[in-house]
């Protein structure tokens, strides 16, 4: 049996497929490079550069390395981004996905894994949010991953496709041995920004956002490390495999720190100071979002190992000064030349 990851070349792709290779699975990796790197698939796991949403491309793949396993993260993240070009969110996410399951349909994959988002309830009525509250985003983000689920919901059920949608929350940190990490330019995840602050890349950080109605006027969050989640999709992989049903699981820790908190924590690890700018509320943003963490525990045989914010903080900054290391040493050598 042989896994297909698509965006295996970017953040948490790339640690996906880390793990399978680590556990000796089979694994095949679709990326366009547009956010991914190539040097961040582990020798030896065929890479193919282009779209998910190529059908030709996909059937050629799913028939050459007899794909039986679909775990489908390529598509567009950023909310803000969202807000300005909603088309092109529906294009990468939505439009992608339905060329990627027509192309599965068609050659008969049987398992599929999506990487949905808790954007897509959007904010919540009950805090932990459960996995049956209704789903009202207030973002194109959040709207092009529910199509998906939708549209995934839909197909499974026409064509005996089994499923699982893992609803992430905050997703941060970087691989504990240092080889895979988030290495976009420009990435706005705050747990990123605030290392790239304490590493001295930027001048500060800015809070979007101190008048909400929470402890300490920020934003709260349920921060999921990467390695953790990677985790949880290989256990959904595990239960499908063993003819688990179709199911919709939030991916969190169930406990929430504010934006401030979050600051804090990257203070104490890296033992440096650094600006904190306070800026007015964004479009789109969502005052609270935890998730109620009781049925993937059940459902699935998955215990996180690094539920901890300096945890994760600390490893997000290792990733980040190895990453400056590596920079300094390419600057100093292309000065040289």
């Amino acid at each position: 049996m042989t896994v297909l990851v698509t965006g295996g070349a970017g953040y948490i792709g790339s640690h996906m497929v880390h793990a399978l290779a680590d556990a000796g699975e089979r694994v095949v990796v679709i990326d366009n490079l547009s956010t991914g790197f190539s040097s961040f698939v582990p020798s030896g796991v065929p890479l193919f550069i282009g779209d998910a949403g190529d059908e030709n491309l996909v059937e050629g793949v799913i028939t050459q390395h007899r794909i039986d396993n679909i775990i489908h993260f390529a598509g567009s993240v950023v909310v803000p981004d969202s807000m300005r070009d909603p088309l092109g969110y529906y294009r990468n996410n939505t439009m992608t996905t339905r060329s990627l399951l027509n192309a599965a349909v068609k050659s008969g994959v049987s398992r599929f894994i999506f990487s949905s988002t808790a954007a897509v309830y959007g904010n919540p009525d009950q805090v932990p949010v459960p996995e049956h509250a209704r789903t009202r985003p207030v973002s194109p983000y959040g709207s092009s991953k529910l199509m998906t689920e939708i549209m995934l919901h839909d197909v499974a059920t026409a064509h005996g496709m089994s499923y699982v949608v893992l609803r992430y929350f905050n997703v941060a940190g970087a691989d504990p041995q240092g080889r895979v990490g988030l290495a976009t330019i420009g990435a706005t995840h705050l747990l990123k920004i605030a290392v790239e602050a304490a590493t001295g890349q930027r001048a500060k950080i800015d809070v979007f956002g101190t008048d909400y109605p929470t402890p300490d006027g920020s934003c709260i969050r349920d921060f999921i490390h990467v390695s953790d989640l990677v985790e949880a999709h290989r256990a959904a992989l595990a239960y499908l495999r063993a003819g688990g049903a179709s199911a919709t699981l939030n991916c969190g820790y169930g406990r929430g720190y504010s934006v401030l908190e979050t600051i804090e924590a990257v203070r104490h690890v890296s033992m440096r100071n650094f600006a904190v700018q306070y800026a007015p509320r964004r479009p789109g943003d969502i005052m609270t979002m935890v998730a109620d963490t009781a049925r993937i525990r059940s459902l699935l045989d998955w215990t996180p190992r690094y539920d901890d914010l300096q945890t994760i903080a600390a490893h997000a900054l290792a990733w980040e000064e190895k990453l400056l290391r590596e920079r300094t040493a390419e600057l100093r050598q292309a000065q040289s030349a």
